[in-house]
């Protein structure tokens, strides 16, 4: 009976000594014939039960037709160490979350480092060699290993080229004593969809209000009034103008702000202002999505009255969703401003180029 179970714990021991959940996720699965040329990142993820110790090695393969040397077209060279990444999970679950990144080098690793070779036809075998007592992976433990661009801990800029042929590919994993384990991945044809869609050009603009009663003025306090409009368009630019003349009885006008005033009563005065003092000029945008637009120059200071017509009184320089403005109204008369009822018709119009 003692000798049976001295003969069975080291054969349980050996049967478990296997790596397992094995994959390999590659950021393109399309084959590479040249028209394209396909280039792939690999994130080769495995638990090991024995783990790597003192100078023991990971060895992974990729089968015919992988080029890791220097594919058609590819600038930047030949796959080597600072294309990898080694990461090891002591507490497996898949993702490899928390990881501890081991250093790579090309050659001459310290007890603490790992060299990262690869060799092969092409640059089809990678060799990582633990250099000592601290380079070792842990029994138990999850293996994230990184090719390409997707490798963090170095100046990564190679990818493995695809193969040029579609259908099954079988890339061998061997860490440490460990039996190896296969990773199947699969090349397809072509791997992408080409999604394709209209944005139709759209501009919405809106008056507040299409009529505005001053009421009776006065030559000792300005008389003010107000209404907004809304404007948004997907287009590259966007103007609103106002065009129309001063408030006119017969053949009497009240002198519009033509450079520009604030309110001086006594004086005559006729203006419009995009910048109200208790309501914003600009709103309803949602955040973080594309600019509001503004008032101009001239309309944009606060108390500060302008009309000379034709002139632009808000712009975007590029799409914007719902703006909407405040458009304020200064009139003063003086104790000569003639009697009569004074009116004017001004026109706004958005101007969207696209």
């Amino acid at each position: 009976m003692l000798l049976i179970a001295v003969l069975v714990l080291p054969f349980a021991q050996i049967a478990n000594a296997a790596i397992t959940n094995a994959y390999d996720t590659m950021s393109r699965q399309g084959l590479s014939d040249g028209t394209p040329q396909v280039l792939s990142d690999h994130a080769i993820q495995f638990r090991t039960s024995l783990g790597v110790t003192s100078g023991q090695t990971i060895v992974i393969t990729f089968p015919a037709d992988f080029d890791g040397s220097s594919a058609t077209g590819d600038t930047s060279g030949p796959l080597d160490f600072s294309d990898v990444d080694l990461l090891e999970d002591t507490s497996p679950d898949n993702v490899c979350d928390g990881a501890i990144d081991e250093t790579l080098v090309a050659s001459g690793a310290t007890a603490s480092q790992w060299n990262a070779v690869f060799s092969g036809t092409v640059n089809r075998i990678l060799t990582l060699t633990s250099g000592g007592a601290s380079a070792i992976i842990g029994a138990a433990s999850e293996v994230c290993i990184k090719i390409g661009e997707n490798a963090t801990g170095g100046a990564a800029n190679s990818q493995y080229e695809n193969p040029s042929t579609s259908g099954e590919k079988v890339i061998t994993v061997v860490a440490g004593s460990e039996t190896s384990q296969n990773i199947t991945v699969n090349i397809l044809t072509d791997d992408q969809v080409a999604v394709s869609s209209t944005v139709a050009q759209t501009i919405t603009f809106s008056l507040g209000a299409t009529t505005l009663a001053l009421g009776t003025l006065s030559s000792t306090a300005a008389v003010t009034g107000s209404h907004t409009f809304t404007v948004a368009t997907n287009a590259a630019s966007m103007v609103v103008t106002v065009a129309g003349t001063t408030l006119t009885s017969d053949a009497n006008t009240i002198t519009a702000c033509a450079s520009g005033c604030t309110t001086v009563p006594t004086t005559e005065q006729f203006g419009i202002n995009l910048k109200d003092n208790t309501t914003p000029n600009v709103g309803a945008e949602v955040s973080g999505s594309a600019p509001l637009g503004v008032a101009a120059t001239g309309y944009a200071t606060v108390d500060n009255f302008r009309f000379v017509t034709g002139e632009t009184i808000a712009s975007a320089t590029g799409g914007i969703n719902a703006s909407a403005f405040t458009v304020s109204y200064l009139t003063n008369i003086s104790g000569a401003t003639e009697a009569g009822s004074y009116t004017t018709t001004l026109t706004y119009t958005a101007t969207a180029t696209f």
